[in-house]
């Protein structure tokens, strides 16, 4: 089981850009904010397995 850990960078309508935070990397990922956690924002430290996003406290 994999598992990726991501920052959102930004939120535009319906898409947040996420930032790779597990592995040394500038690639940002469009990700549609249906996908994500409803109370994310800007900074938020998610957590991607089993093909979903879940926050990181």
């Amino acid at each position: 089981m994999d598992t990726w850990f991501y920052t959102v960078v930004n939120i535009d309508g319906d898409y947040a850009n996420l930032k790779r935070t597990d592995i040394d990397s500038d690639e940002l990922k469009l990700v549609a904010r249906a996908l994500l956690p409803a109370d994310i924002e800007e900074g938020t430290k998610l957590k991607y397995e089993l093909m979903q996003y879940y926050i990181v406290l």
